[in-house]
């Protein structure tokens, strides 16, 4: 399944051959590696992207995750750069989107302290002894984390909220007496304009995920070009799994858009 993978190095130069080991896996079809990223924590707090394969759909991902990450943790650092409260609360809901869990985050703090470099990638993989092994033997420490898709399912409950929200206040603009028709209507009004603002998020997720996923699925293609027998079998394994995913998570993102557009028809 797809995963975000961070492996910790004591310094740069390790954590480079942190990454050319990666390729090497994909290489060999240990896994399938879709982008990457280092990053760098200095003595003095500030951290810096070193590195990054993050381009098109395919670095979604990566390229989410590293930007919240900096956002979340740069600390007096983030404020050079214009990072405050609100800068902070913008990377809590990056990560929040990409389903990163709180224990996932204390492991990026602690792996992210003065000094040390990380690598931030996106893989797909069956074993894990494989990668472990060789990030061991160059001295890097791997944390991963799964894509969950429950904030697919929280969004929909939302959106059923607001659903429910409008449809009660315009029941109540339907019995209201002379003297709060203009306030209700004002409260409908509302209600109406943050599910149009659901709708279009939605929308955006629908579009944004479909893109991501037929990269991935391109990228295992190509992958299978270049695999041996044994190999190529374990890649068509990952292509149904994206697939199934595929098809499960733009399910339910569309419903939940669907939803937000009927609720909104006169």
């Amino acid at each position: 399944m797809d995963k975000f993978v961070v492996v910790a190095f004591p310094d740069e130069k390790q954590a480079y051959e942190g990454v050319r080991a990666l390729k090497e896996l994909s290489g060999e079809g240990s896994l399938t590696l879709y982008s990457t990223a280092v990053i760098q924590r200095d003595a003095k707090g500030g951290i810096a992207v070193k590195q990054a394969q993050t381009d098109g759909p395919i670095g979604t991902g990566v390229g989410a995750l590293v930007g919240g990450m900096i956002g979340l943790f740069a600390g007096p650092a983030g404020a050079a750069v214009g990072l405050g409260a609100g800068g902070a609360l913008g990377a809590l809901r990056d990560l929040y989107n990409l389903g990163v869990s709180t224990e996932f985050l204390d492991t990026l703090t602690q792996g992210l302290a003065a000094g040390k470099t990380l690598v931030v990638a996106e893989a797909s993989e069956e074993w894990l002894t494989p990668l472990d092994s060789r990030m061991e033997a160059i001295g890097g420490v791997v944390s991963r984390e799964l894509r969950d898709d429950f904030i697919d399912e929280r969004a929909e409950k939302r959106i059923e909220k607001r659903k429910a929200e409008l449809a009660q206040r315009k029941a109540e603009l339907a019995a209201a007496g002379t003297e709060k028709v203009e306030a209700m209507k004002k409260a409908v009004v509302k209600a109406e304009t943050i599910l149009r603002g659901a709708a279009d998020n939605a929308g955006a997720r629908v579009k944004r995920y479909r893109e991501e996923s037929e990269a991935k699925i391109h990228a295992l293609q190509e992958q299978t070009k270049m695999a041996k027998a044994d190999a190529k079998e374990r890649i068509d394994k990952r292509i149904a799994e994206v697939r199934t995913d595929q098809k499960q998570r733009l399910g339910k993102l569309e419903q939940a858009w669907e939803l937000t557009k009927e609720a909104l028809r006169p």
